[in-house]
């Protein structure tokens, strides 16, 4: 193993409770370092054991001071505590203060005890993207209780309930009426409720608003039926019957925790697909720049969101799939991976192809195509044998090449371009400012894609792009 890649002898150390390698890794993890899931990988068959307790409520209830109540009841029953404590990241200056260790500063000292702030940076749903890996350090080093204590949240950001084990949920009396209490979503994840700052007036009817938003949903038998407790951080008061219900519920709960884990797993497996397939389409697929060129589009109404996806998608899964979408990003890939130009055939417009196909016959003993007819127009193909004619007549007066021979007359209609990737072509094409009668593929002769090039771009000529069909590509690759 190389110096980049310290998991076996980082694990080791974690896995014997080393401080700095607890930190260390907490580090690769919150800077989401290629070492980190690395670690990750290495660690994880040695997790599963710590139960995970998620601590949320709003600013101010108090839960870094219930936490260090937690953390003393803990081990005062011989037990282990790591602490997450997650800290909400300036949208202005992007740093954190990381300030609820503070609170817990008589921990500092003990072995069995390892506190670690983290910053959102900028995540919602209040904890930091990395928290699970997190947790996972602290379940591999052999803690036996993982405390998770969430940004002061809002109504909705309930991301610690896909996290823990068990989650309380703190109130405080006085933080709104009845009406906010029963309305917020927060409410519906909690395993426990805690009325904190139970000292306070209004504490009991904080508590009532809650048992009585708690009647209205009629539990299944054997369903957990969150309590409310009340308790005092500040004086301890009411910790110690806080702990015995978790240890109460986690009972209660244990023929079903390998479930809840289970959709924890799944939950957290499409976040990291989600978060990789991100990072792979900024970074391989498109660029930063091409996907900021691409939100830019959106907004000027060029492409929708849903038709944008598509077309991301499609290339990031190497996809044959034509959505009408183009990416600048394709400029750069061009210049890496230039498309190839060949002359497929020559068009040429007339006005009876009967006359045409016989006179090619008599002079040149050249076979010619049956007509295929292809919006307004019937063609025939005449093959050279090093290339091909195509003679383009019109059916209706109003069709482009009727308009064309009543202009200049029969003769050179266009000049058809063979190449291997049509959409990859476009794009380039359009990436060196060449204006296109077509910006999306439509369909030409014998089921084959084509576009054309606008001939104000192409010197007076028009100029047709044609998908190459795979066996005229290995045919023209074997010469």
């Amino acid at each position: 193993m190389t110096s980049l890649d310290p998991a076996p002898a980082l694990s080791a150390r974690v896995l014997a409770r080393d401080p700095r390698a607890i930190a260390r890794a907490l580090s690769l993890i919150e800077d989401e370092a290629p070492e980190g899931a690395a670690l990750i990988g290495h660690l994880y068959p040695r997790t599963g054991r710590a139960y995970v307790i998620g601590v949320t409520g709003s600013p101010g209830a108090g839960k870094s001071t219930l936490v260090d109540r937690l953390i003393a009841e803990y081990r005062r029953r011989g037990l282990t505590v790591g602490v997450l404590a997650v800290d909400p990241t300036s949208p202005y200056s992007g740093g954190a203060i990381l300030g609820d260790r503070v609170r817990m500063q008589a921990h500092f000292q003990d072995e069995g005890v390892f506190i670690r702030s983290m910053a959102t940076r900028g995540h919602l749903g209040g904890l930091a993207r990395t928290t699970t890996e997190a947790t996972l350090v602290f379940d591999a080093a052999g803690f036996d209780i993982v405390i998770v204590e969430t940004v002061g949240v809002g109504q909705d950001e309930i991301d610690v309930v896909r996290l823990a084990d068990v989650s309380l949920v703190l109130v405080v009396p006085g933080a709104g009426d009845d009406v906010q209490t029963l309305k917020a979503g927060i409410m519906e994840i909690a395993d426990i409720f805690v009325v904190n700052k139970a000292d306070r007036e209004g504490a009991d009817r904080t508590a009532a608003s809650i048992e009585a938003m708690l009647t209205l949903d009629t539990p299944t038998p054997g369903e957990w039926r969150p309590p409310v407790l009340r308790t005092e951080a500040t004086s301890g008061r009411g910790v110690a019957e806080l702990v015995t219900m978790i240890d109460t519920f986690r009972d209660a709960s244990g023929p079903t925790l390998g479930a809840r884990r289970r959709a924890r797993a799944e939950w957290r497996l499409r976040e990291v697909l989600g978060r990789r397939f991100m990072q792979h389409v900024e970074e391989d697929t498109l660029g930063q720049q091409a996907f900021a060129d691409l939100v830019d589009r959106i907004e000027r109404r060029e492409v929708d969101p849903y038709a944008a996806a598509a077309a991301v998608m499609a290339r990031a899964l190497g996809m044959e799939k034509d959505t009408g979408c183009r990416f600048a990003g394709d400029v750069a890939r061009a210049n890496r991976h230039p498309v190839s130009f060949s002359i497929d055939h020559v068009g040429i417009a007339v006005g009876d192809a009967t006359e045409m196909r016989e006179y090619f016959a008599r002079v040149f003993g050249l076979e010619t195509s049956k007509p295929e007819t292809v919006g307004p127009h019937r063609v025939r193909f005449v093959d050279t044998g090093e290339t091909t004619l195509e003679l383009v007549e019109p059916t209706s007066p109003d069709s482009p090449v009727a308009k064309f021979i009543a202009t200049r007359g029969p003769g050179l209609h266009h000049v058809c371009l063979l190449v291997p990737d049509i959409d990859a072509a476009l794009a380039a094409l359009t990436a060196k400012g060449v204006r296109l009668v077509d910006s999306v593929p439509r369909a030409g002769a014998h089921g084959s894609r084509i576009a054309f090039i606008r001939p104000s771009s192409a010197c007076g000529l028009l100029i047709e792009i044609k998908q190459a069909s795979s066996s005229k590509l290995e045919a023209r690759s074997s010469k």
